[in-house]
């Protein structure tokens, strides 16, 4: 199984390569970990101690940001350092001050990972939500390495659990701990026999939100957009989505506004979406003291690190991804402001999604004519609404503290003096 699991990377990394010729991501991919070895040495500095955070992307970066932050308040002494296996990751990491370091992670063989762990020395690692990387956890394991899983989650349906699974299941007993997002995803890991180093921590992504909330900042040109009016907003949508929202568009009543930020804001992708809505549509960037575009009902977000502000000033969300085989975005985001959420059918992998569509606080559809349905109800029936977004937010409130649980641990363990 081994041997099939490095022919599988291996041969990965070769169509990534070949990609690469004529894919701008690809390209940033392999170009992030050509001389790895080489930039490692460059920006370490001798001497330090450190901490070691392994992200996919974005969406497991948002889910580290609370934990890296009381690292930094309670361990000052420690650096931290953060891979990231995506380049959308590396790049939104590279512009963030929070890490000390931040490096994209090499390819998973045993050479590297044995490299990379001797260079980085870390004292404590630390893998976010997904991702599991066979050389790097027996490395860090043979080097009696703590390693911890943060916001874990498991689903019965997933290699670890199967027959054929012994590799995977190495894998994770790999782990010092584990801290997990529900109570489910605990009684699988028990169904192999992990109980003894588990703990149901919940979702690190609840802290990150309601610091957000906490600390928003105001956006003079959205509020001046927005008037006396109510908002849909729709956050991280791709094309099926701006897909269904144009055929919900119908429906909006003459005070309702929409507000679109796409997951790609690309220039070729943001023409796409201005054809798609029309003359009634106008770019964020267009918006200026005298053309606050009062006059157009369709406002596109062309820039990156808005949303989770936007959704301050919304009635209603609608979160995309859910109508592609990735899944649905951070519905935590606007659900943290009281906003009742739509979102697409593929959402299974997500606890909290499933947690609050069995609550009815917030709503999957399949289809555009079912996405009429829940927006109508939500629009047209104020009481409704507003009832949901005050049990919603006695949710989230009740589901902060997870990265207290996981310090606390840390703390227990003297995995870090």
């Amino acid at each position: 199984m081994l041997f099939l699991y490095d022919l599988f990377l291996s041969l990965y990394a070769f169509a990534v390569r070949v990609s690469a010729m004529f894919n701008p991501k690809a390209e940033k991919w392999v170009a992030g970990r050509a001389d790895w070895e080489q930039k490692l040495k460059e920006a370490l500095r001798p001497g330090e101690r450190r901490i070691w955070i392994h992200c996919s992307s974005v969406g497991e970066f948002e889910q580290a940001k609370p934990l890296i932050e009381a690292l930094k308040q309670q361990y000052s002494v420690y650096k931290i350092v953060v891979t990231f296996f995506s380049p959308s990751g590396y790049d939104a990491c590279k512009k963030n001050s929070l890490p000390d370091y931040v490096f994209y992670l090499p390819h998973d063989s045993q050479h590297n990972a044995e490299e990379f762990i001797n260079i980085v020395q870390p004292v404590l690692a630390a893998f976010v939500k997904y991702e599991f990387w066979y050389h790097y956890l027996i490395a860090l394991k043979q080097q009696n390495i703590p390693t911890l899983l943060v916001s874990g989650a498991f689903r019965k349906d997933q290699v670890f659990f199967k027959w054929y699974g012994g590799l995977f299941r190495k894998m994770l007993g790999c782990f010092t701990f584990f801290f997990l997002q529900d109570e489910d995803s605990k009684q699988v890991l028990e169904s192999i026999g992990i109980n003894n180093n588990v703990v149901i921590s919940g979702d690190t992504r609840y802290d990150r939100v309601a610091n957000i909330a906490a600390y928003v900042t105001s956006i003079p040109l959205v509020e001046k957009f927005k008037g006396d009016n109510h908002i849909l907003i729709a956050g991280s949508t791709w094309p099926g989505d701006e897909d269904v929202l144009k055929e919900c568009l119908e429906l909006l009543p003459a005070n309702w506004k929409l507000i679109i930020a796409p997951h790609e804001v690309d220039e070729p992708h943001i023409k796409k979406v201005q054809q798609l809505f029309g003359t009634d549509a106008i770019l964020f960037s267009s918006l200026d003291a005298e053309n606050t575009g009062g006059n157009k009902r369709i406002l596109i977000i062309n820039n990156i690190g808005m949303l989770s502000r936007l959704f301050a000033y919304g009635d209603v969300a609608f979160i995309g991804g859910g109508f592609q085989k990735g899944g649905i975005h951070n519905i935590l985001e606007p659900a943290i402001f009281g906003l009742p959420v739509v979102f697409g059918p593929v959402y299974a992998k997500f606890v909290e999604a499933k947690e609050l569509a069995a609550l009815k606080y917030v709503f999957p559809v399949n289809d555009a004519q079912e996405c009429k349905a829940v927006l109508k109800k939500l629009i047209t029936h104020e009481d409704y609404r507003k009832g949901i977004s005050k049990s919603l937010q006695g949710f989230m409130q009740a589901h902060v503290g997870a990265t207290g649980v996981i310090m606390s641990e840390v703390g227990n363990e003297g995995w870090l003096k």
